[in-house]
């Protein structure tokens, strides 16, 4: 299969025979193997250009992608984040819906060692917003409902057994 170059070269050829041509048929003749051969050479040097523009454009839609990825998992990460800050001051209603729907969210196996570990998240950092509840009932309340999610988590698989990572 010829190339761009080759069929540049083919033409030049053509051209050449073109001047030291005898009659005007074979002339002719030669002139259109010359443009056949020119017309070659661009159809093949366009093929290539697109070829190399369809990998390009490839490789800046995977760099697009994964930049577009980092900035959602940013937002993701600043969202979850004032979430958490806010944690304390969310409607219990609302809270328990957050960790169902964050529970819920990756590999079906997983789904009670996510709910585990979400769980020992949010007991570890509840204090961590500077929330002060306006009365003792409100702590009671919040003591309950702590206790009755780690009881849920114990139930749905959560709790490890000491001597095996975290």
């Amino acid at each position: 299969m010829f190339r761009s170059q080759q069929h540049r070269e083919k033409a030049a050829a053509y051209g050449e025979l073109i001047k030291h041509s005898s009659g005007q048929g074979e002339s002719d003749e030669f002139q259109k193997l010359r443009d056949r051969h020119s017309a070659l050479a661009d159809n093949e040097q366009g093929l290539a250009d697109d070829y190399d523009s369809a990998v390009n454009a490839a490789e800046q839609d995977r760099a697009r992608g994964l930049a577009l990825a980092a900035e959602e998992e940013h937002v993701l990460r600043c969202l979850g984040a004032a979430v958490i800050m806010q944690w304390n001051a969310l409607p219990k209603t609302l809270q328990r819906e957050i960790f169902d729907t964050a529970g819920s969210v990756g590999e079906l196996l997983e789904t009670a060692a996510l709910r585990g570990q979400i769980a020992r998240f949010l007991h570890k950092h509840k204090n961590d917003a500077g929330r002060k509840k306006a009365s003792t009932e409100d702590a009671h309340r919040d003591a309950k409902s702590r206790a009755a999610a780690l009881s849920r988590w114990d139930d749905e698989g959560g709790a490890v057994p000491d001597g095996l990572p975290r």
